[in-house]
């Protein structure tokens, strides 16, 4: 079967799924809400000191490809900061490479770690692309859970199951905080989470995009703290923390020498090799975004206040609604609310978020493109006038059809 065929069997990115119809609503005239994408810069400007480096770096003519691991200042940079902030010394030339966004690092994981029928520990809600690229590479998903009802805590027995019926499980992949709940995993179920990897000789992958976006009391503990002697991988980038979604600038860290690791690290330069580089300016740019704590810590604790504000003010609303319950997040900039579908005579999320667009002008995604049936996810970066608004609409048209 080509690659078109196969390519085929997979739904894409159920967050942009409705983005064509979205577009071809607003051409009309319809002042659609768009509550779908996690894009911060949409809602606040990269930082002006960001941009001028990012300007500095074309003026100096750094416009051409760059060393496939990345270049030395941006991976400097990582090194400083996970020294700095979580106590990890990193080897520089061997332990971090650049990658196109965290989405490149995925790719990478999967092609390196994949053969078919080879298998992944995946946590349900789990980010939409997960999934996909797991596939996409012939591999199919284990399911672990997030516990709504324990805060979206990981299910630990569950996960225990889960894995005791399972061969062929090359790694398990942890997002915290978490895209789509907004939880922040507390650091005792992050310990057991380490230790149940190492009982199962997995390695284990942490997703950390969101490691600044903290707010409502919540701590973070990155795998960095907690998995030394463990096999694993831990990806970041400057998309959420560093306000530059659309640089494309990501990193995979792999800090271990164990000859799994090594050989790991081996086959991800090959790949790193053939893409040739990451974007040159951009990286410069994020090296400096990195390196200038002062003026980053003034841009997130300004951007953290807002999104903190708007989360909570979301969460309030849906929870007053009758058609719909949240748990509080503590992280990152969504909410995910569980439908009382059976209140709304619609079938289920997908046919709620379809026409949510189409009746009410409000663009959100669908839960179980996450996994998680009969959930949407609401993105919290609008402001309160906006989100007041959406949370209206949403009301609005469940009692239309209640």
């Amino acid at each position: 079967m080509g690659i078109f065929s196969e390519a085929s069997n997979y739904a894409g990115n159920p967050v942009e799924e409705q983005d064509k119809t979205a577009k071809e609503l607003m051409a009309k005239g319809r002042k659609v809400i768009k509550l779908s994408r996690g894009d911060p810069a949409v809602y606040f400007k990269t930082p002006k000191y960001i941009i001028d480096a990012y300007i500095e770096a074309l003026r100096e003519g750094r416009s051409q490809y760059e060393y496939f691991y990345g270049a030395q200042e941006l991976r400097e940079a990582i090194a400083q900061r996970y020294s700095r902030m979580y106590n990890l010394d990193l080897n520089v030339e061997e332990d971090i490479i650049v990658t196109n966004g965290v989405s490149e690092s995925l790719i990478f994981l999967n092609s390196v770690l994949m053969d078919n029928g080879d298998k992944a520990v995946l946590f349900k809600p789990y980010y939409t692309l997960y999934k996909s690229l797991l596939e996409i590479n012939n591999g199919r998903a284990v399911y672990g859970n997030y516990d709504e009802k324990n805060s979206w805590a990981i299910d630990l027995d569950h996960l225990k199951k889960s894995l005791l019926h399972s061969k062929r499980i090359k790694y398990m992949l942890v997002t915290n905080p978490n895209n789509p709940t907004g939880t922040v995993l507390d650091r005792k179920i992050m310990e057991e989470v380490v230790s149940i990897a190492n009982d199962n000789d997995l390695i284990l992958v942490s997703d950390e995009i969101y490691d600044e976006i903290l707010f409502n009391g919540a701590k973070f503990t990155s795998l960095a703290q907690i998995a030394k002697g463990t096999k694993h991988v831990i990806l970041n980038g400057a998309s959420k923390n560093f306000d530059a979604p659309g640089f494309r600038i990501g990193y995979m860290i792999v800090p271990g020498e164990d000859k799994i690791s090594k050989g790991f690290k081996e086959r991800v330069v090959r790949y790193a090799q053939m893409r040739l580089s990451v974007n040159m300016p951009a990286q410069y740019a994020i090296a400096e975004g990195m390196r200038n704590v002062r003026e980053h810590k003034k841009a997130l604790s300004y951007m953290v206040r807002e999104i903190a504000d708007r989360t909570n003010f979301a969460y309030k609303l849906i929870n007053e609604s009758r058609y719909m319950d949240a748990v509080r997040p503590n992280g990152a900039f969504y909410v995910l609310p569980r439908l009382n579908i059976k209140d709304i005579k619609i079938k289920d999320d997908t046919e709620f978020a379809k026409r949510l667009l189409l009746e009410a002008n409000v663009q959100v995604t669908r839960g179980s493109g996450f996994g998680s049936d009969n959930h949407i996810r609401i993105v919290t970066l609008p402001d309160k006038g906006v989100i007041k608004e959406a949370m209206e609409r949403i009301d609005g048209f469940c009692r239309k059809h209640k």
